[in-house]
């Protein structure tokens, strides 16, 4: 990253690796167009050019640069104060004061380390998602992948959700673009065959006995005839021209991943994800993808079957890859939270909440999935920064004074916290052992 402080608070992000070629995603300020470079702003109050170069570089990626140009192969060290400013300029203070904090108990210099903390203390917060680069072309944008209109396989993997997946499929019925098959694999007892009967679709039915998401999802691509799958759920709703906008994203870019965007029901899509971006994250219930993308990364790791982040998992190796996602808000969908079925049933709904004081705090998968890609040390740092505000429940996460109150909670409860922490990291060691579960197409 281009600011070493950033590893107390995204030391788990995608961003913070090299891809397999050696290089960073952040652009180089001299390898962007002007017209690019204009869309930034130097700030000037930082210590070093160094680090204002850096910023711009960061702005890019933020404000949704999608390019070509050359980028960092390595970062230098930039100022402690200037690392501070960068936090104070795009975190929230209750973090710079805790990335503060942690220096001071890790035995850095007290005087400098306070010293750039007070001298920053005017700098100003941006907004995310403020004055995103806008590519003007998008709009009168007529994609020849679409009149060429390739065969889209659309994967569906369902449990015990037929009144919510009759919505989603209905809506596959109004789609625009009409060349696709719809794949479902149904897990659901009692297992309803006559269900899908009443649709007007080319559906592909596969029944599985076993309840297992990545199964179910690697077992669809092997049976799907599409050049593209496009990954859904059973409990979203999408608009008609969802397929057309990720076909449209993918031919716009030329990237071989579109990542649609999720905004739950009765809200819009938030801010920072209203515009085309690099994608910095994956979710298997709204993209799509060449198909020849799974020969490339192979299918998905069952290690996270009945856990967390196996899309997260996957949307990593895409990056180390270096293969092209871009977040697309137009083909974006309504996530309707089911409140049952799906991976409801199975316990692990939530990666850092656990469903009883005695289960493992995150989902062992998380830290399998963190401590592969990034090594035991950013995964601590990262432990430190998640576990103490997700003791109470997911709906209050937004909460600011809950999140300080569980703070002293997790201080409070710390020898059950801790056991939490460690029989989560021991059943992580044993998945690593192991290895992935990886299978190639």
């Amino acid at each position: 990253m281009p600011f070493s402080f950033l590893k107390y608070l995204q030391s788990t992000h995608y961003f913070q690796l090299k891809t397999k070629a050696g290089y960073y995603i952040f652009p180089k300020l001299e390898a962007l167009s002007e017209d690019i470079v204009c869309e930034l702003k130097r700030d000037v109050s930082y210590q070093s050019e160094l680090a204002q170069s850096y910023d711009m570089s960061w702005q890019a990626i933020q404000k949704g640069y999608i390019g070509k140009a050359e980028t960092y192969a390595n970062f230098e060290k930039v100022p402690v104060q200037d690392n501070y400013h960068f936090l104070r300029k795009y975190f929230h203070k209750a973090w710079v004061f805790y990335v503060l904090l942690f220096r001071l108990l890790s035995f850095k210099n007290p005087i400098k380390e306070l010293a750039a903390y007070l001298k920053t203390r005017q700098v100003r917060r941006v907004v995310s998602g403020e004055n995103p680069i806008k590519y003007n072309h998008w709009e009168r944008f007529n994609s020849d992948l679409i009149s060429k209109a390739p065969k889209v396989s659309v994967v569906i993997p369902t449990l015990n959700r037929y009144d919510y997946l009759k919505d989603v499929l209905k809506d596959l019925e109004l789609q625009e673009y009409t060349n696709f098959e719809v794949i479902v694999v149904d897990q659901s007892q009692p297992f309803r065959a006559e269900f899908y009967d009443e649709f007007n679709l080319d559906i592909n039915l596969i029944r599985q006995e076993e309840k297992a998401l990545w199964l179910a999802r690697n077992t669809a691509i092997k049976n799907s005839k599409g050049d593209f799958i496009a990954l859904s759920e059973d409990d979203v709703r999408i608009k008609p021209d969802w397929i057309s906008l990720h076909l449209k994203g993918i031919d716009f870019f030329k990237a071989q991943v579109s990542a649609g965007v999720f905004y739950p029901e009765g809200q819009s899509i938030p801010k920072e994800r209203s515009f085309f971006a690099i994608a910095s994250q994956f979710a298997t219930g709204n993209a799509m993808l060449y198909k020849d993308v799974f020969k490339t990364v192979g299918l998905f790791d069952r290690q996270f079957e009945k856990q967390r982040m196996g899309d997260g998992e996957f949307g990593i190796r895409l990056y180390l890859n270096d293969i092209k996602s871009i977040s697309n808000p137009f083909a974006s969908c309504v996530d309707v939270k089911a409140g049952t079925g799906g991976l409801r049933e199975m316990g692990s709904w939530d990666a850092f909440r656990p469903s009883n004081f005695f289960a493992p705090r995150p989902i062992p998968s998380v830290l399998y999935f963190f401590r592969r890609y990034f090594g035991n040390k950013p995964t601590k740092l990262a432990l430190l920064r998640i576990v103490p505000i997700s003791i109470f429940p997911y709906q209050y996460k937004k909460n600011k004074p809950l999140l300080f109150l569980a703070v002293l909670m997790t201080v409070l409860l710390l020898p059950l916290v801790f056991y939490q922490v460690y029989k989560s990291w021991h059943l992580a060691s044993k998945k690593i052992k192991q290895g992935p579960i990886i299978e190639t197409l």
